[in-house]
């Protein structure tokens, strides 16, 4: 899986997945899935990249005295809104407002695809940010004049 990323806001952020071929509908609800769970765990401030106690213990993590006060005193990242993830032929595409989420949750999600990838249906490309030639996104209606 080709990981590529164009312009990027974390506002208004399209991430695209290219399929060798149309993703069966099993495969289309996986992909779903990947992405609600990923959504929802950015939605509960899981992608704080300042509170990584246990990452940042190392291997030996027993007995590691957690800091809540730690914790508590970082700011919150959470994520604000996703679209559903729509398909069209070898393509899918979903809209994210990451919000104030750390980069970290574009890690956890290019993790979690490139292993769907060998596991489960190819994905020849992740594309994030920017437009796709192959699919145009859609732009809001503009208002008529009064």
């Amino acid at each position: 899986m080709r990981v590529e990323f164009r312009e990027c806001d974390f506002f208004n952020l399209w991430i695209w997945l290219e399929f060798t071929l149309p993703p069966s509908a099993m495969e289309q609800q996986y992909i779903d899935e990947i992405f609600n769970s990923w959504f929802f765990l950015g939605k509960l401030g899981g992608f704080n990249a300042e509170n990584l106690q246990v990452q940042d213990t190392g291997l030996d993590i027993s007995y590691l005295d957690y800091d809540n006060d730690q914790a508590d005193e970082s700011l919150m990242s959470l994520m604000h809104n996703m679209g559903e993830v729509e398909y069209e032929g070898n393509w899918a595409r979903c809209w994210i407002d990451m919000g104030t989420s750390d980069a970290l949750a574009l890690d956890v999600l290019i993790n979690s695809l490139k292993q769907f990838s060998k596991d489960y249906v190819t994905i020849e490309r992740l594309i994030i940010g920017g437009e796709n030639a192959d699919w145009k996104i859609p732009r809001p209606a503009a208002t008529p004049a009064l």
